[in-house]
């Protein structure tokens, strides 16, 4: 006979409470707050941020990452990211303790529809900070934010209204070239809680604006209203007003707003700022204010590097300051200073290093510098960015980026390779390429080689080249040429081992002038492995691209009339550049041409599932067993997806490029203090050209960091 149970009555009445409790919380997630006739999802007060959620306004520091458009295979205006991937970047991006997800531009329906699913289904809803392209060519050809009869507001604005509609679900956006197009169904307003509208601003582009149209300075809109605002400042305003507008009048909907803005364009003077478009124009916030109506309001944001611009390295006043820890931290001092200019919250928008191989700029007090960064050194970097922005008292810090991008470009790369072929090889010399905390690795589910000391990769390879001391393997995939020999009595810390490589016909040499080496066929190219400080990859003098540009181009080098000459005998180490001769103008001083050397190979694991796994590393030893991984850009390939490499350069007048067949490889050990003048012969190899890369996504090193970084910030 069954006991009966009694519950006592204070037992019943606390469940009730507590499934009351549940439900309400449930009904609200997502719900926005509604005043004065209008739902909301953000709003700012003070210099702080809010998200309703649960029922309750929660004050928040926003953390997140930007996603970019695009994939290897494409490029940003194809949209070709699918929505399985879209949710499977969501779970990493959430699983990373992020809860902001920034995007640039309006992307077709497959974005949407994930973030709605993802949303529906997680413990915790990822929100969305969206952006509004402008054409970048259309700010070249006019330089006038009011030319051609308001082109460009006019398209700002329908760009914007189109995603009000895309935010709740309603349009059916037409076939147009280059831009998204479909029909979106998924309803995610209460999701998105801001806008940043516009681009990095050319200061050209404002400063034009402004001459050209000096009575545009004052707009007073339902929702928006400037104060001692400049005409550029006037023309944002307006295109933020009639945005806000459009969702009201059509949604009873508003949520908060900013414009993307950066360091070339903050209120702040820079006085030893070398080039003056750097410290030109302004575009200042604080002259767009919100009328009553408005309850969401303003903030501020900006992309904020720690390497750019070069007042980052020479203002005296950042240079001087030392944050907690004793260190010069030019990036603290100067978040501190632009938040004193603002009395709304201010959110970096974009801040992180990337984890290439290439560099483009230094910065001179922290090593922050955009490029040769390896990826767990790029999570300790974004990670210290991060606490940075947070004391400071921003609202938010979102990393650029999530994936890395193969179509982008850099200053001091981009004259070595097609731009056209860009997406379908991977580039670790263009830095830009590599600021994602996802990589994007050749090979379909894992590489074709990795340079750990561990030769079984090599297993089915037949070697190229053999002499009775060295055998020579050779092949390649979208980012590397691999180079794998196996050697006989070979002292990997005294001994040398030379690897000539014959890229282009009709050039080259045929004897190492310095080193006294002779080669059977005219090499292009010299790799030196001598132990793990003094190995480094040569160019022939006379197909030296660096030289070639700011020697003989550009003139900001020593000319030197002894390259010119085919088979002259010397190879050069090689360079990038890393800035032009500037001048200070508070310190009245020149700062010379600057440059470092990328041929340098640096020795470690390459294996990213191993514990000391390091990106950067170029070659690897064991047991006699030599491996390299050689970018395609420092053999000066222009597109291996088409077999294309550097033409002749004084023949041509230019860096131009040419079709290949294929190159030669050769190999030769030097025993220390043993002269020997047997030249080194060479074995062929060719490799097939592509239409679409392969590729398999690796989370990075950082990420992991960032993700600790994340869960520890409130």
């Amino acid at each position: 006979m069954m006991k009966k149970i009694v519950v006592p009555g204070l037992i019943i009445v606390c469940i009730i409470l507590i499934l009351g409790s549940i439900m309400f919380v449930t009904n609200q997630r997502g719900k926005p707050y509604e005043k004065d006739g209008l739902k909301f999802v953000s709003k700012v007060g003070g210099k702080d941020f809010y998200v309703y959620s649960d029922g309750i306004w929660q004050k928040k520091f926003l953390k997140g990452v930007n996603i970019g458009a695009a994939k290897p295979g494409s490029f940003p205006g194809e949209l070709a990211i699918s929505k399985d991937e879209y949710l499977r970047w969501f779970k990493y991006i959430s699983d990373m303790n992020a809860d902001v997800i920034r995007v640039y531009t309006t992307l077709k329906p497959d974005f949407y529809d994930a973030l709605y699913e993802f949303n529906s289904k997680a413990k915790k809803p990822l929100y969305l900070i969206q952006g509004v392209w402008v054409k970048e060519e259309d700010v070249a050809s006019s330089n006038d934010a009011y030319a051609n009869n308001d082109k460009i507001k006019n398209d700002f604005i329908k760009d914007a209204n189109d995603l009000v509609d895309i935010f709740h679900g309603n349009p059916m956006l037409p076939l147009k070239k280059g831009f998204a197009s479909g029909k979106y169904k998924s309803d995610i307003s209460k999701y998105v809680i801001g806008w940043i509208l516009g681009i990095e601003w050319d200061p050209t582009f404002v400063e034009d604006t402004n001459k050209n149209n000096p009575t545009n300075n004052t707009y007073s809109g339902n929702f928006l209203y400037t104060k001692g605002a400049s005409p550029f400042e006037t023309f944002l305003c307006e295109v933020g007003d009639k945005v806000l507008d459009y969702e009201a009048s059509k949604y009873k909907t508003t949520r908060a707003l900013s414009f993307t803005n950066w360091l070339t364009t903050d209120m702040l003077k820079h006085p030893n700022e070398p080039y003056k478009n750097e410290d030109m124009s302004v575009v200042n916030m604080e002259h767009i204010k919100s009328q009553k109506r408005f309850k969401s309001g303003v903030f501020a944001s900006y992309h904020i590097y720690p390497y750019y611009p070069d007042f980052l390295n020479y203002q005296k006043e950042y240079v001087n300051f030392k944050d907690e820890n004793g260190k010069i931290n030019t990036y603290k001092a100067y978040l501190r200073d632009l938040f004193k200019e603002h009395t709304m919250p201010v959110l970096v928008a974009e801040f992180g290093v990337p984890a290439s191989r290439g560099m483009a700029h230094k910065s001179l007090y922290s090593g922050y510098n955009q490029g040769n960064h390896d990826e767990s050194e790029q999570g300790k970097i974004i990670t210290n960015l991060l606490q940075d922005i947070h004391e400071e008292g921003y609202c938010g810090a979102i990393v650029f980026t999530w994936q890395d991008e193969w179509f982008k470009k850099t200053w001091n790369t981009m004259d070595l390779d097609l731009p056209n072929s860009r997406p379908f090889w991977s580039n670790p010399q263009t830095n830009e390429q590599e600021f994602g905390l996802m990589a994007f690795d050749p090979g379909k589910e894992k590489s074709s080689c990795y340079v750990d000391g561990d030769i079984s990769d090599w297993n089915k390879d037949k070697s190229i080249y053999k002499t009775n001391n060295v055998s020579l393997y050779v092949k390649s995939d979208e980012e590397y040429v691999y180079l794998m020999a196996k050697t006989k009595n070979f002292d990997f810390s005294k001994d040398s081992l030379y690897i000539p490589v014959d890229s282009l016909q009709g050039q080259g040499n045929t004897l190492d002038k310095a080193r006294d080496i002779g080669f059977e066929r005219p090499a292009d190219f010299l790799i030196q492995i001598s132990g793990k400080k003094n190995s480094k990859i040569l160019v022939d003098a006379y197909y030296d691209s660096f030289y070639y540009l700011y020697g003989e181009q550009l003139k900001m080098i020593e000319k030197k009339p002894s390259y010119n000459t085919i088979g002259n005998g010397i190879f050069n180490p090689m360079y990038l550049c890393l800035s032009r001769e500037m001048y200070l103008p508070e310190d009245r001083k020149t700062v010379p041409f600057s440059q470092y050397e990328t041929g340098f190979l640096k020795y470690g694991d390459a294996n990213p599932e191993h514990k000391d796994y390091n990106s950067l590393t170029d070659f690897s030893a064991h047991d006699g067993n030599i491996e390299m991984r050689i970018p395609w850009q420092l053999l000066n390939v222009m597109d291996p997806s088409t077999k294309e490499i550097m033409g002749d350069l004084y023949k041509n007048k230019s860096v131009k490029a040419e079709k290949t067949k294929g190159m030669y490889f050769g190999a030769k050990i030097v025993k220390s203090g043993i002269v020997d003048h047997s030249k080194i012969g060479m074995g062929y190899y060719t490799w097939q050209p592509w239409e679409l890369p392969t590729y398999h996504e690796r989370l990075k090193p950082s990420y992991y960091i960032l993700q600790s970084a994340f869960k520890a910030l409130k």
